[in-house]
């Protein structure tokens, strides 16, 4: 009788689980909050700190000139070489700054230092306009990397391939030998690893002319974080580091681009603690002082409910972080 009760037991207890799990993954995802609107957006961005507004936002293009002309300019005195780096929070929205861990920040780091935090904006034209391109990864990436927008490099939207009638600042510098070497690195297939990837041609095409610039996939963004900290730590450095770091974005899909989802803002925090890492790393440098840094933290593309593309505020601001 006892080895009946406990068989009927087990059974209700496997049928409760099996309900839970049915529960748990047809819950609706956080995203479906209703609180984030326009509204709160505006004020959790106004809250930020940024040096201009929404309407005075700079295109996300305008980070690519910052990035040429660092390496043009004449070095300062006492200077040997130019570097620069930029760290790339995928997906991040720009009203999500405004819950920064500031013990454990790469953004605060920066601003401690004087760095520009800035308003920015993808999808080729600022809001409240239509965008004329997609607010998404490929087209993001792709307007930062060659400063033009999608009429140009031809990057509408992921699994596209570019052309060579527009390169990258990773090629350029190198073939206009500002820089001695570039590399680029990241998790996600869609760059350059995988059947139409924006970056397959450029990749083949710098593989072809034996130039000094290098893609790395890697596993995870633990991954992408190490191996960013191990170029960092060699004494030849690449002179320009390209990465992506995912967090925001995975987490975003998963549940919910939203100010007001606990995950995401965790999300946000891990990838600006990888930042600050590495920022840590480049002053660790032993030929630090002898080096000009140029520093950038910024965004592709924003992101509302579960998803990115369109035209919402939220997926249309981005931001930077300049020193």
């Amino acid at each position: 009788m006892k080895k009946k009760i406990i068989i009927a037991v087990t059974a209700v207890l496997v049928i409760a689980a099996v309900i839970a799990a049915a529960v748990t993954l047809n819950a609706k995802p956080f995203a479906k909050d209703k609180a984030d609107t326009e509204e709160l957006y505006r004020q959790n961005v106004a809250s930020v700190g940024y040096e201009n507004a929404i309407d005075t936002a700079m295109p996300q293009t305008e980070l690519y000139n910052t990035i040429k002309y660092h390496f043009e300019a004449p070095l300062e005195e006492g200077k040997t070489e130019k570097k620069a780096i930029v760290l790339g929070y995928d997906g991040c929205r720009a009203d999500i700054l405004a819950e920064i861990d500031e013990a454990n920040s790469g953004i605060k780091a920066l601003t401690k230092d004087g760095a520009k935090l800035l308003l920015s904006y993808c999808g080729g034209v600022n809001y409240p306009e239509k965008n004329t391109q997609d607010t998404s990864t490929a087209p993001g990436w792709c307007s930062i990397l060659t400063g033009v927008w999608a009429d140009v490099h031809g990057i509408t939207g992921n699994d596209i391939t570019k052309t060579m009638d527009t390169k990258t600042l990773l090629t350029s510098l190198v073939e206009d030998k500002v820089a001695d070497s570039s590399t680029f690195i990241t998790r996600w297939k869609g760059h350059f690893d995988r059947k139409n990837a924006t970056y397959l041609e450029e990749k083949a095409y710098c593989e072809k002319n034996n130039l000094p610039v290098s893609f790395n996939r890697c596993e995870n963004d633990a991954a992408s974080h190490a191996y960013t900290l191990e170029e960092i730590k060699k004494a030849d450095c690449a002179d320009f580091i390209f990465v992506i770091y995912e967090p925001t974005d995975g987490t975003g899909h998963d549940n919910g681009f939203s100010f007001n989802n606990p995950e995401y803002k965790a999300a946000f925090k891990t990838q600006d603690a990888y930042a600050l890492e590495a920022i840590n790393a480049i002053k660790a440098r032993p030929t630090y002082e002898n080096e000009d840094w140029l520093i950038i933290i910024t965004a592709d593309h924003g992101g509302i409910g579960t998803g990115h593309g369109k035209e919402s505020i939220q997926e249309r601001m981005t931001f930077a972080v300049v020193l």
